[in-house]
């Protein structure tokens, strides 16, 4: 029962990247038409769409720091979507402001636990 506990944790975490990917993509759909929001709508999916599968990739690392790695690279996407967000609240391209806001909040979280989880897997990898 234990080992079917922790599975459905780490999958509670795929799934919240899986959804924060989708939110992302709700948002770049939002964006305008125009030379400015086709270039954000691009940078916003790429970045904020990669989290998920990368996340995914490092479940079954080869090693740990090929799983620290994928990490590594999952928090650098997120770290940029957070900076392709506040462009997008700052210059006011969408107007709803609450589903922005919460967005944020939870890229303000996932990449806590990115990087705690970096941090954490590089301690056990020193011993």
């Amino acid at each position: 029962m234990k080992e079917k506990e922790n599975n459905h944790k780490k999958f509670d975490l795929q799934e919240r990247f899986i959804d924060y990917a989708v939110s992302i993509i709700k948002i770049s759909e939002q964006l305008p038409v125009s030379r400015t929001g086709k270039h954000i709508s691009s940078q916003l999916l790429r970045s904020g769409t990669s989290p998920a599968p990368n996340y995914g990739e490092a479940q079954s690392a080869e090693s740990r720091a090929d799983f620290i790695h994928k990490l590594k690279i999952a928090l650098k996407e997120m770290r940029e979507t957070e900076v392709w967000l506040k462009i997008i609240i700052k210059s006011k391209l969408i107007k709803s402001s609450a589903t922005l806001s919460s967005l944020l909040h939870e890229t303000d979280e996932l990449i806590s636990i990115l990087f705690k989880s970096i941090d954490t897997a590089k301690k056990n990898n020193e011993r």
